[in-house]
């Protein structure tokens, strides 16, 4: 078989339409298919639906811990973006790629996969697995099924490196995610009657209750230095509901989030809110009436943090790979924080490509950011090798 480069694999990879709302098996096939071209076998992790599906590889010695490598499939949607190119057809301009997916993170599951011929040449005195995921933009929600899997395995990796775009820097922190959806069920009426339970009005208080939370949070000293902003942030992004304005709204929901810093009790916002709901809310909601008046709260998204161990093995070496003696933390969530609090496996991020270039219209990765994941692959070969 034809060696392919990081480049061609990834004109491939951003051919799948593998937006979050879609399924990725297209994409995960031909990564198996891939894979067994080289005579590595892999598992795939399905969702409920059997509509998507994550995947682990492994190759090399068994029942010897090993090094993972980590990526997520999904991309987010290109809906309502001006684009200049088609987001689906890679296009080179210069010394840059663009397309959906170069940046976050198909670019670095490209460099994986371009270094296969070279990892089943070698004779390896550890393995390499291969992990990639379904449904990370939306939560990080489809990497606990593969989670679960590698909590079976007899050894388990000794360090995982997540590929997210840190233009190749390491990234040993990052803060955590809730993301909640909170129902609020009042009870309609004429709005001239003032008998209704105003679902809106109560809805504004849990806002204005949140937004009370994060100014307090503004003024708290952070337990990891160096995040931007140093504080969690609590953010409500959606308000919804109400029919009419002579009509009092039975429902409204609200779509928010909060970010914790590691090293704090990432659960304290939610417990304050919820006490809040139990305490003021809903009492006030049902104070003419025990028959209306509720609130419900469902999580979306729970994404852990990555908290940092400075001098483990997995930053050490992630160090030596990326040649670099600094490491650095981020405010976006990634699957790091799952792979080691639930996995168990120490995990540092660190990719190719800028995290400024993901989520927009355009996206493109530098050649240069390629070339530097192939190099940092090369050393961790030479590190696996007998």
């Amino acid at each position: 078989m034809t060696k392919k480069t990081s480049i061609e694999i990834l004109d491939t990879l951003i051919g799948f339409d593998t937006t979050s709302s879609k399924s990725n098996l297209e994409m995960i096939r031909f990564i198996a298919d891939y894979l067994k071209s080289y005579g590595i076998s892999s598992e795939l992790i399905f969702d409920d639906h059997e509509n998507k599906a994550n995947l682990l590889a492994v190759t090399g010695p068994e029942n010897v811990s090993g090094i993972m490598l980590s990526g997520h499939s999904d991309v987010v949607p290109v809906a309502g973006q001006n684009w200049s190119t088609d987001p689906f057809q890679m296009t080179r301009k210069r010394d840059r790629l663009f397309g959906r997916g170069t940046c976050d993170m198909k670019g670095f599951i490209a460099c994986v996969l371009a270094k296969i011929p070279d990892v089943v040449e070698a004779d390896l005195k550890e393995p390499l697995y291969f992990a990639f995921s379904y449904d990370e933009e939306t939560g990080c929600t489809g990497v606990h099924g593969l989670v679960d899997v590698v909590n079976n395995l007899k050894v388990k990796p000794r360090a995982c490196i997540v590929g997210e775009p840190t233009s190749m820097k390491v990234v040993n922190s990052h803060k955590g995610i809730r993301h909640l959806l909170t129902k609020v069920y009042g009870h309609e009426n004429h709005s001239s009657t003032d008998r209704g339970v105003n679902a809106i009005s109560y809805a504004a208080k849990i806002v204005s209750f949140l937004d009370d939370i994060q100014e307090e949070m503004r003024h708290r000293p952070s337990a990891v230095e160096g995040f931007e902003p140093p504080y969690c942030t609590v953010h409500a992004g959606r308000i919804s509901g109400g029919v009419a304005a002579n009509i009092t709204p039975n429902y409204c929901e609200i779509e928010w989030d909060y970010r914790p810093i590691p090293g704090t009790d990432e659960d304290e916002v939610y417990e304050r809110y919820s006490n809040f709901i139990d305490d003021v809310i809903i009492p006030k909601m049902r104070e003419t009436s025990d028959e209306y008046g509720d609130v419900k709260t469902d999580y979306l998204a729970k994404v852990p943090c990555l908290f940092p161990e400075t001098g483990s093995d997995a930053e050490t070496l992630v160090k030596h790979l990326a040649e670099q003696n600094s490491t650095h933390v981020v405010s976006y969530g990634t699957e790091a924080g799952i792979f080691h609090q639930k996995g168990g496996v120490p995990a540092v991020v660190c990719g190719p490509g800028s995290i400024l270039q993901a989520h927009k219209a355009d996206e493109y990765i530098d050649i240069s950011e390629l070339e530097a994941c192939d190099r940092f692959l090369d050393r961790l070969l030479d590190v696996v090798k007998k």
